[in-house]
């Protein structure tokens, strides 16, 4: 049994050990960024049309000043962001799990630990990864799955 975090993986269920470094999607980022910006725009119209006229067409408002700097912060830190490096453990279910380390050297040495213990299930060995999770900013379970079929993760 392969172990990450609480969940279980049985060896043989194991279709592919992949450690690499995982580039940032950045066409992702700046499509994110258009949507908040074209929400900006019209929540920024709406209230200028609430208004009914009351603002004078020179005066500028912070608030629109302070999220177009915020969004543009958001957006320069997530285009500069650098590649991750990622172990990613498919399964036959089409599941995935991906757990990351500081180095791609480490996670090389546990891909090759993984695929001994394939040809060899008497192998034992430990070691401690963090979470890697792409889509948000929870910290909890080692685990990431993506795919599959009537994956629920780990219930806490």
């Amino acid at each position: 049994m392969l172990w990450v975090g609480a969940a279980a993986f049985p060896l043989h269920n194991i279709t592919r050990v992949e450690a690499y470094k995982r580039q940032p999607d950045r066409g992702a980022a700046v499509l994110r960024f258009l949507k908040w910006f074209a929400v900006a725009v019209m929540v920024y119209a709406v209230v200028n049309a609430g208004s009914s006229g009351r603002v004078s067409a020179g005066e500028s408002n912070p608030v629109v000043i302070v999220v177009l700097i915020v969004l543009g912060v958001y957006l320069l830190r997530e285009l500069f962001e650098k590649p991750k490096p990622v172990l990613d453990i498919e399964m036959s279910s089409g599941s995935t799990v991906a757990v990351t380390l500081p180095s791609v050297d480490e996670l090389r040495d546990i891909a090759g630990l993984i695929a001994r213990a394939i040809d060899n299930p008497a192998a034992e060995f430990s070691t401690v990864v963090q979470q890697f999770n792409s889509n948000t900013n929870n910290y909890g379970p080692v685990v990431n799955m993506n795919g599959g079929r009537n994956n629920r993760g780990i219930n806490l």
